[in-house]
């Protein structure tokens, strides 16, 4: 049984995947934050990349590189807002490349989703894309990760506290095998 266990936390935009991640960090858990975020948060500090509604092919490539990066680097029980699937639909939907292999080569144990939530949806300066887009998105990765061999299990709707003690609880003792 490996020692590490990889535990994705995707699905809609505004779903509140993010503060998820947020409230398992500060119950002393190792998370890996959102690329795409990352990402613009880089940018617009100075250095390069690209940003999604500019360059969504570029962004996207930045960000499949970037969550591969984070892959390789993490270490135990760990925690991801996003990843290699994520960026892998972003950059077929960009440019109509695959990375599948990408994909094959970069697993997770757990998927947790992390269903469209139209009641706290919120558009900001990072989220500039409106619902409509957003549920679009979301049916695209809900798809990959199955097509990928992932057995999601939904988030349910409820308090960020309620949500991170489902997700610690479905886990349980136990550590996933890699499959």
């Amino acid at each position: 049984m490996s020692a590490d266990c990889f535990v994705m936390i995707s699905g809609c935009s505004g779903g509140g995947k993010s503060t998820l991640i947020e409230e398992l960090a500060r119950r002393g858990y190792t998370v890996v934050r959102e690329p795409g975020r990352r990402i613009i948060a880089d940018v617009r500090a100075g250095k390069v990349g690209a940003l999604p509604w500019d360059d969504p092919a570029g962004f996207a490539r930045h960000a499949l590189a970037m969550s591969i990066a984070d892959h390789a680097a993490a270490k135990g029980l760990t925690f991801f807002d996003r990843g290699v699937v994520d960026a892998a639909v972003a950059l077929q939907a960009a440019a109509g490349e695959s990375a599948a292999d990408d994909v094959a080569r970069h697993r997770y144990h757990r998927l947790f989703l992390a269903p469209p939530w139209p009641q706290i949806y919120e558009q900001d300066e990072d989220r500039r894309h409106g619902l409509d887009k957003a549920l679009d998105d979301h049916d695209r990765v809900d798809r990959a990760y199955r097509d990928a061999g992932y057995r999601p299990i939904i988030l349910p709707y409820d308090a960020v506290a309620a949500r991170a003690d489902f997700v610690l609880a479905k886990l349980g003792r136990q550590r996933p095998t890699d499959e």
